[in-house]
């Protein structure tokens, strides 16, 4: 009985022995780390172009490289936010992450920055018409463009009716010299008629009329061609001559003009003006005597200092554009009409809130911001001032503690219709 009960206690020894080594043994390895398992998140990342990706960690997007944002509706994201705060309409309200700003109140220097290009200026245009019918005899102009002083001879032309008239005078003057009043009134028809003094001294000095009479241009610059429709006697204000396809003259040798009809039109080349085309949420902005600077891409380096000198107060079909008119300089005719020019137009100082252009969403009639409201943005109408670059004025629907989302446009849902507390 004996060796049994000793027996059982060398084997109740072993088993102890054996359990408190198997416990030290697990110890360490808890303590090692051997057994430990990593714990993996529960939170989902997911790009916000390409749904379909979805990774356990914050990265970009392997498709197009945007950088991943938690997918919506995880309950370690979205704790603590009711479930009448996730059922708002999506066309007023929007769950998101995203940066949200502030607007700033501040004054700025502004500018309009647009486009336009050069032309002539139309206040330099001189048309030369024929004072009386008849047939070119002789065209000393032969090409578009080409430059003619004042008092130049143009063209050689016979008249039946100046031939008449010179007659006349020649008659009364051999057969009635004593009626002065007569003589003198011929004489000033043919004056009237375009004959110079010195012509019609020559013509009474020698007795015989011109049948060929030299006609002399009243005025200096370029010469260019009449559009067809006017050369037959048909104007029309809406179509202005197109002064880049004039080649070559319409008028020829031999052709024969009506009495008014416009022959040529003589341009001063030394006097441009820049078109400047102004974008409509400028306008309120633009001003008379407005200093501009302008710049040509063609010509790197040259600015040319201008002002506003005129606003047009209409509309041209088809552009939505204001055009104003900058007069400008052309001495060394180093400018050419119809090329392109970029202008900066100085404003006045500006006073206000500004925000972001990119915090602002246009809808035609309406302008929404969307404003942050806890874990909501919600869709508010504002309305905006003057554009300076990237920053645009808000005159109305914001404050300095408000809090806005960055980026408008990317909590917009292209296919729905936004809805604001004002446009139900």
């Amino acid at each position: 009985m004996k060796k049994k009960m000793k027996l059982i206690r060398i084997i109740l020894s072993g088993l102890l022995l054996i359990t408190m080594l198997i416990s030290a043994c697990s110890d360490k390895k808890k303590q090692s780390g051997i057994a430990a398992a990593p714990v993996k998140s529960d939170i989902k990342y997911t790009c916000p172009m390409h749904p379909q990706i979805m990774e356990d960690h914050p990265g970009n997007c392997p498709i197009c490289g945007m950088t991943l944002v938690k997918k919506s509706g995880q309950t370690s994201e979205r704790a603590g936010i009711s479930l009448n705060t996730v059922l708002q309409p999506v066309n007023s309200s929007v769950i998101a992450d995203i940066n949200a700003i502030s607007p700033e109140e501040k004054s700025i220097p502004t500018q309009i920055v647009a486009q336009g290009y050069l032309d002539f200026d139309t206040r330099t245009f001189n048309n030369i018409a024929a004072r009386f019918s008849g047939r070119i005899e002789k065209l000393y102009i032969k090409y578009a463009f080409q430059k003619i002083h004042a008092g130049q001879r143009i063209f050689d032309i016979y008249s039946p009716d100046m031939v008449t008239a010179q007659q006349d005078l020649i008659y009364l003057i051999k057969n009635s010299a004593g009626e002065t009043g007569l003589i003198n009134a011929a004489k000033q028809k043919l004056s009237l008629l375009g004959m110079t003094t010195a012509q019609v001294a020559l013509e009474v000095k020698s007795g015989n009329p011109f049948y060929s009479l030299p006609v002399y241009s009243p005025y200096a610059g370029h010469v260019h061609d009449m559009p067809h429709s006017q050369m037959a006697g048909v104007t029309n204000a809406e179509a202005p001559p197109n002064f880049a396809n004039n080649l070559p003259l319409s008028i020829k040798e031999g052709m024969y003009v009506e009495k008014g009809q416009n022959i040529f039109n003589v341009v001063n080349p030394h006097k441009l003006w820049a078109v400047i085309k102004i974008d409509p949420s400028a306008v309120a902005a633009l001003k008379i005597n407005q200093s501009v600077k302008i710049t040509l891409p063609d010509m790197p380096g040259k600015t040319i200092s201008g002002k506003v000198n005129f606003i047009e107060p209409t509309l041209q079909d088809g552009d939505k554009t204001t055009s104003i008119r900058v007069y400008i300089d052309n001495m060394d005719h180093a400018l050419k009409v119809n090329s392109l020019v970029n202008a900066n137009i100085q404003t006045r100082s500006a006073k206000g809130l500004w925000i972001p252009r990119s915090a602002l969403l246009d809808l035609g009639r309406t302008k929404i911001v969307w404003l942050k409201k806890g874990p909501l943005f919600q869709a508010h109408q504002v309305n905006t001032g003057i554009i300076n670059g990237n920053e645009i004025q808000i005159t109305k629907g914001l404050s300095l503690t408000d809090s806005l989302a960055s980026n408008a446009q990317y909590l917009t849902d292209s296919e729905g219709f936004i809805k604001t507390s004002g446009n139900e």
